[in-house]
């Protein structure tokens, strides 16, 4: 990719290239969200946050140590509770804005829930078009899956509820659905994949138990689980 060119020139000639910037536009597995809790009250979520163990700062780390004289601009565009619809919408404030010479797409988890997989294919080729014309190089990344049953360590019935449904849409074949749908949008648009999903699945094939991998056991990879993330998109950024 176009990317590892800039990193590479930066390399060598420090002073006469611009400084590489790689964006991430997805939701809160992008942002770097991790564990789930209720507020006072026992009604409202809300989620404990640690951009370090973020992929995007597990990427730039290793770019890094491959480059260490390369400084890196990463935009970390994720956004908790985001989907594809309110990702094409924030696309032009959160990442068109900062001029990125590569942007990382990942969303399909929250869509699944709560929007239509015609809109959520729709809004995918909407972002992957938008990003191109911006000069843009894009990847669409899949997801990790969700939940396979519901964890013993879930106690509380508020937040049992939220994995009883997340593990119905994964064990339905409702997943698969949306992250195929998504890969196509992406092969419509000539978008480059980096299909993290599918290494998961190969996991559960596996007999890995994949809810063990997820902080919350629901959704969230656990924080060492986001370094699959970040050596998958470098494979895909060198190829």
């Amino acid at each position: 990719m176009e990317i590892m060119k800039l990193i590479e020139a930066k390399q060598n000639k420090l002073w006469d290239s611009k400084i590489p910037t790689i964006a991430f536009l997805g939701d809160s597995l992008t942002q770097g969200c991790f564990e789930f809790y209720l507020k006072s009250g026992g009604k409202e979520f809300a989620t404990y946050f640690d951009r370090r163990y973020s992929y995007p700062e597990y990427l730039s780390d290793i770019l890094s140590e491959l480059y260490p004289a390369v400084p890196i601009n990463i935009v970390n565009a994720g956004v908790s509770g985001g989907n594809s619809v309110n990702g094409l919408r924030r696309l032009e404030r959160d990442v068109l804005s900062q001029n990125p010479d590569l942007t990382v797409v990942c969303f399909g988890l929250n869509d699944a829930f709560d929007v239509d997989i015609d809109d959520y294919h729709n809004a995918l080729k909407e972002i992957f078009a938008k990003l191109k014309e911006s000069g843009s190089e894009v990847i669409f990344m899949t997801p990790n899956m969700m939940a396979t049953e519901v964890s013993c360590h879930i106690t509380d019935d508020v937040i049992k509820k939220t994995a009883e449904l997340a593990v119905k849409l994964q064990n339905d074949g409702t997943v698969d659905k949306y992250i195929e749908s998504g890969k196509s949008a992406a092969r419509e648009g000539r978008i480059k994949i980096c299909d993290v999903y599918e290494k998961w699945k190969n996991l559960a094939a596996n007999g890995v138990l994949i809810t063990d991998l997820l902080a919350n056991h629901i959704n969230h990879p656990t924080r060492s689980m986001n370094r699959l993330f970040a050596y998958s998109l470098l494979e895909a950024m060198m190829r």
